[in-house]
């Protein structure tokens, strides 16, 4: 049975159905910055908020920063009412407000909340009653309860509380999980079901609403946690998987099998087999981080997730691999790794986008650099790449009108822009770690 919708809520339910809802959206990235314009779209007067002066100067000039996003849709957002600010203080102003910020790892692989707290933080002050704060942030299960809620009622000046039963009033919390997949062109964003998880009826209600005014189904479960739960094992599933054929792409290796030609031949299986690739690693916001979420959250229980923190091992030595096969490689041509020129071919972490969150890319190169490696890269998304979270690399992009100067070019991402059949011919010694050669025969690949 739904919930009886009134007073606050009941006017909050309204503004939706008429498409006056003001909504607020906290960052304006890969996951923020889609998301507005889909609310855009549907003609609600949208308000993008970033701490990035950049971000706010290039959307309110009608430009965009990421490849994907043309700056003719930002300009029809603009439209309809779409603007970016910095100020914090126009929370007050929205009638929704969805947090988007990243949840990456610390040094040692635990949970870094700093960016959902410190947001929240600034949000408490500006809530009011009515009010929907909803969480899309990948984050481990009980993060919207034990960590949101107590900062949004300590945090605002009002004696707020959230509301968590049918005939209470003040802030609805919910927590929505994004699925945004870089680079997907096969599936609208529309047609991916929302999964929303509200803390008390009239919440998921709200937030269901929310969504479904842009979704064309939205999923809606019991709680926050279990829709926190749901975003680990979507992703977790693809890690393990992933991590399996890693570890058989190096057995196969040592055994002079393909492993692409297994998986070639697995997946015309109609039933009970899903294909997975191996690579140089994993990256993404979520993949890489997701096991490690769960694996830390898992330890206040007394539970140690073994299975997933092996298939999070198997991943992060991947990088490592792929350097002992390039050392092999060059050491077939009596050449040692210390010294010798390296190209590195694409540097987000999957092709045809321009995202370096996680990147394997980065790892490797940093790798290279420390075995004594001279080394460049190529990337057509990134004309120069400084100083990053988990990075610092300081280098430009090099053209490729001279591929015979490098001792060995490595293919890292498999951008669909390269001519790999030009970068056979012209180069000493290809490392392909994406199986981007397939069908070219030369004595000069070496694909791991």
């Amino acid at each position: 049975m739904k919930p009886q919708i009134a007073g606050l809520a009941a006017e909050t339910f309204r503004k939706i159905e008429s498409r006056t809802a003001r909504i607020g959206i906290i960052g304006m990235g890969y996951v923020g910055l889609p998301l507005a314009l889909l609310f855009s779209e549907e003609r609600f007067p949208v308000t993008g908020f970033d701490i990035d002066a950049f971000k706010v100067k290039t959307l309110n000039e009608g430009g965009s920063y990421i490849v994907r996003i043309p700056g003719t849709e930002i300009q029809s957002a603009q439209k309809h009412g779409f603007h970016a600010t910095s100020e914090y203080s126009k929370i007050s102003e929205m009638d929704a407000v969805i947090i988007c910020v990243p949840t990456p790892l610390n040094e040692y692989h635990e949970p870094d909340l700093s960016y959902i707290t410190s947001t929240v933080e600034a949000v408490a002050p500006h809530v009011h009653a009515g009010q929907i704060i909803i969480l899309e942030s990948t984050t481990y299960p009980g993060t919207t309860e034990e960590v949101v809620i107590p900062l949004l009622e300590k945090g605002n000046p009002f004696g707020l509380k959230v509301a968590r039963s049918e005939d209470s009033q003040g802030i609805y919390v919910a927590f929505s999980p994004e699925r945004e997949d870089p680079g997907n062109d096969t599936v609208a964003r529309r047609d991916i079901p929302k999964v929303v998880g509200g803390v008390g009826p009239v919440a998921s209600q709200l937030a269901a609403a929310f969504y479904g005014s842009i979704f064309n189904r939205t999923v809606p479960v019991s709680s926050p946690a279990a829709a926190e739960m749901t975003k680990l094992l979507e992703n977790i599933y693809r890690c393990v998987n992933i991590a399996l054929v890693n570890e058989l792409k190096q057995l196969c290796h040592r055994m002079g099998i393909d492993i692409f030609e297994v998986i070639d031949a697995a997946k015309t299986k109609p039933f009970g087999y899903q294909a997975f690739y191996p690579g140089p690693g994993l990256g993404g916001h979520c993949i890489p981080i997701d096991p490690f979420y769960l694996a830390w959250k898992a330890k206040q229980f007394d539970f140690r997730t073994r299975f997933i923190e092996l298939a999070g091992e198997v991943n992060v030595n991947m990088p490592y691999y792929v350097i002992e096969q390039t050392a092999e490689a060059l050491n077939s041509q009596r050449k040692a790794l210390n010294g010798s020129k390296i190209l590195v071919l694409g540097l987000s972490y999957k092709k045809d986008i321009d995202d370096l969150r996680e990147s394997p890319s980065l790892t490797i190169i940093e790798l290279l650099r420390s075995r004594g490696a001279v080394v460049f890269y190529n990337d057509p998304y990134f004309p120069r790449v400084g100083h990053g979270r988990h990075y610092d690399l300081n280098m430009t992009n090099t053209p490729l009108d001279n591929l015979g100067q490098f001792d060995c070019v490595m293919i890292v991402t498999d951008h669909s822009d390269y001519d790999y059949q030009r970068i056979v011919r012209e180069s000493q010694l290809v490392v392909d770690t994406r199986n981007a050669t397939k069908g070219i025969e030369s004595a000069k690949i070496v694909r791991c």
